[in-house]
């Protein structure tokens, strides 16, 4: 490995271990050096440099454990049917039969689009995150894609794994480093029930072909991987506590792995986008596959013969978070 990567893994190894977030002298002005983030006094300079150079930024203690655990109960609540909202997908793992599913908490992997569930979309709006994504998105922001994710003790299948892959192959809508995730732990979050990996400065490459990965006992759906990408790049586990939140690039390269406990690991997230972001041709620009997908999506929950196209359904889906919609009307 070269000194340059050593070095970057050394500093990454220093914030994780530390328990105390980079907070040196705060940034102030403009200065041209900086392409991922956006003046803003809150970020020092070591957090900013941080994440120009890797990509993503760890938050200690972001979000308290009393709204965590409203979160829990509501989803709870979702499992058992008990609660819905238009446009919320409830999700299940790829391992567990038809014959096999029964309502509740153990069969449910995820839930996503959840913006208009108020009780769940309140994460979205928390100031704490979103004084925080003004660093990356600006001050009119989007809420584009919304998940609980509730990884599921592996039955031995590994489906509970999530190939590395890139968040802007799904997204119609660019620049790239006006979007951020916001991804928080429910829990204690380590290598043995599945945390996030990421390969540090993957965010400097370009969006890469991506396709579902040919595993043995199958993959859940839209959990496409990175195709082509270089297998010696450095990782990095990102274990963190109850309420840590990370903001992450959409280029970056990112995945997590099995779930080895018994347990289900959970973790709330929420992609923002700044509103003036402008809308892309995917087909023509990225490819057909994802536009496939919604097609098929489209018609099993509206019927055949509807067609849409991914601007109009991202626009549809997004709320604001804070200021003004702009171009997602």
């Amino acid at each position: 490995m070269d000194s340059p990567a050593k070095s970057r893994l050394q500093v990454i190894s220093n914030q994780l271990n530390s328990g105390k977030d980079l907070k040196l002298q705060q940034c102030s002005g403009t200065d041209s050096k900086y392409r991922y983030t956006l003046d803003n006094p809150l970020l020092s300079q070591e957090q900013r440099q941080f994440y120009e150079d890797n990509g993503y930024l760890v938050v200690k203690n972001l979000v308290p454990s009393e709204p965590l655990q409203d979160y829990v109960d509501h989803f709870q609540k979702i499992c058992q049917g008990e609660a819905s909202a238009p446009l919320l997908v409830v999700m299940r793992d790829v391992a567990i039969a038809k014959s096999e599913f029964v309502p509740g908490e153990k069969a449910v992997t995820k839930i996503q689009s959840f913006q208009n569930y108020e009780p769940l979309f309140d994460y979205c709006r928390t100031p704490e995150i979103l004084k925080y994504v003004e660093c990356f998105c600006g001050a009119d922001i989007m809420a584009v894609h919304t998940m609980l994710i509730n990884k599921p003790p592996d039955p031995g299948t590994k489906t509970s794994r999530h190939p590395l892959h890139q968040d802007l192959n799904y997204f119609p809508f660019r620049p790239a480093d006006r979007i951020v995730c916001a991804w928080t732990a429910m829990e204690k979050v380590t290598r043995a029930n599945g945390c996030l990996v990421v390969l540090p400065g993957t965010h400097h490459g370009t969006l890469k072909q991506h396709d579902y990965p040919e595993w043995e006992n199958g993959v859940n759906k839209m959990y496409y991987g990175v195709k082509d990408f270089d297998s010696t790049q450095p990782m990095v586990h990102l274990e963190m506590e109850k309420g840590d939140t990370v903001f992450f690039h959409p280029i970056l390269i990112h995945g997590s792995g099995t779930n080895r406990t018994h347990g289900f690991r959970k973790a709330i997230s929420c992609h923002y986008a700044a509103s003036d972001c402008h809308f892309i041709d995917m087909e023509k620009e990225v490819g057909p596959t994802i536009q496939k997908e919604m097609d098929e999506y489209v018609r099993k929950r509206v019927g055949p013969g509807v067609k849409v196209n991914l601007a109009d359904i991202w626009k549809f889906r997004a709320r604001v978070a804070q200021g003004e919609i702009l171009n997602f009307l």
